[in-house]
């Protein structure tokens, strides 16, 4: 019975040597079918479908929705794409209606190379998008940029946004400065801007603290989406970087969740209470050994966070 027992386990371990060794040859012989593949995986689990649609004007959103309830709308950073939120995503369908579009601009969504990329020309096209997909009253998430386009939605559209969650945001440049903007001041170079594989490998430690592994295959297959939009992200970044929402959101009374990586080196975490002093019905969670986006790098932490913050508003509402 034991000899038996004893080739159970040996086959066992010899077929996962085998399926390892299978998906380790898959990733490098095959890389860009190997990341389709993840990504897929990831969105399943996270219950997530792509989907379509063009507005009106011609506009055209891809964007990423599963689950029922009310209405989430989560908007990623420069540079990212939808899929930044779809390990978080897989803690928060149960909950809510989940809906993460690509920014135009960026990943799969229309990329029209003059139009305004000023987080109110954004704010508007996702304005647009938001009713065509039904959606009256909306929860907003954003992370850096996708952070300075929900404050600005909110601003423009209180009445119709319940609750605010920024994740490392951009848009308050009153800060003291953080080492991407030191970096870019004495270099005179972005490392956010994409011309190679190399500098995209290189973007990563920027980015996260403690980020999960990506073998250098698929971040090369990644790298490659950065590359080809690199003129398009130059436009985009000074627009962004010149746009202070300050102002704009000074006294809005919205609900809102401040989560800031306390090791992130593209925006201070000192801007999390610059943040919390303009919008008066705040909260702030400072995230230790994290970089610049929470909800990647500690996804089931990052939703169990903002479904206190939920509890707390449902709680006071008497829902």
């Amino acid at each position: 019975m034991r000899k038996v027992v004893v080739r159970i386990i040996a086959v066992l371990v010899t077929a996962l040597l085998v399926l390892a060794i299978s998906a380790i040859g898959f990733v490098y012989l095959a890389p860009e079918s190997a990341t389709r593949v993840f990504l897929d995986l990831e969105r399943w689990r996270a219950g997530l479908e792509r989907k379509e649609i063009s507005l009106s004007d011609g506009t055209r959103y891809v964007y990423l929705e599963g689950g029922k309830g009310e209405s989430l709308l989560l908007l990623h950073g420069f540079g990212g794409n939808k899929d930044n939120f779809t390990r978080v995503a897989r803690f928060l369908t149960p909950h809510y209606r989940v809906i993460v579009p690509d920014n135009i601009g960026f990943g799969e969504s229309s990329h029209p190379q003059d139009a305004d990329y000023s987080p109110s020309a954004q704010a508007e096209r996702l304005h647009s998008l938001a009713q065509a997909l039904g959606i009256r009253n909306v929860d907003l998430g954003g992370n850096s940029m996708g952070g300075q386009i929900a404050m600005t939605y909110a601003a423009r559209y209180d009445g119709e946004v319940k609750s605010l969650w920024l994740l490392d945001p951009a848009g308050v440049w009153t800060a003291p400065e953080s080492e991407l903007r030191k970096t870019i001041a004495g270099t005179g170079q972005n490392p956010l801007l994409i011309r190679t594989e190399e500098d995209f490998a290189q973007l990563l430690p920027w980015v996260m603290a403690d980020g999960p592994f990506i073998p250098r295959p698929m971040v090369d297959v990644l790298a490659r989406e950065r590359i080809r939009n690199f003129d398009l992200e130059q436009r985009i970044f000074k627009q962004i970087t010149e746009d202070s929402i300050e102002e704009r959101i000074r006294g809005l009374a919205t609900p809102s969740l401040i989560v800031w990586g306390d090791q992130d080196r593209l925006i201070s975490v000192e801007t999390a209470d610059i943040l919390h002093k303009l919008l008066p019905n705040s909260q702030v969670l400072i995230m230790p050994n994290i970089g610049h986006v929470p909800m990647f790098e500690r996804p089931k932490q990052s939703a169990d966070d903002y479904l206190r913050f939920r509890a707390t508003l449902s709680a006071a509402s008497g829902r």
